[in-house]
């Protein structure tokens, strides 16, 4: 299958970072929604200790097209060094709810402003 759209998945430390990373993925049309999840638990082996740590998980809506600029600008921002960032393919949804996020993380949306009428 050719798919178009994306869900990546990025777990940030707190807050603060969550916050800022979702606004300038939306703010720059990377993607066209990111919804920040709190108060989750992650466990994980890190430099030969397990960690477990509280974090809030980022689900960030885009397409293929824009995942290297997506990943280059959430690895800018985040504080981990080696941040979480898996993108998972979207094989369907709602037909309104996909152009919109595609016309989001387009050029033309870019140019318009606007979102297409559907």
């Amino acid at each position: 299958m050719n798919y178009q759209h994306i869900l990546i998945i990025c777990a940030c430390p707190d807050e603060a970072t969550a916050a800022g990373i979702a606004d300038a993925l939306v703010t720059e049309r990377l993607a066209a929604c990111v919804n920040r999840i709190a108060a989750v638990r992650s466990t994980y082996e890190w430099q030969g200790r397990v960690e477990d740590e509280p974090e809030v998980l980022l689900f960030i809506k885009t397409t293929v097209a824009r995942f290297a600029e997506t990943e280059m600008r959430v690895k800018a921002m985040h504080p981990y060094e080696v941040p979480e960032i898996i993108a998972l393919p979207v094989v369907g949804g709602s037909g309104d709810y996909l152009a919109w996020l595609a016309h989001q993380t387009s050029d033309a949306g870019q140019q318009s402003g606007r979102a297409p009428e559907l």
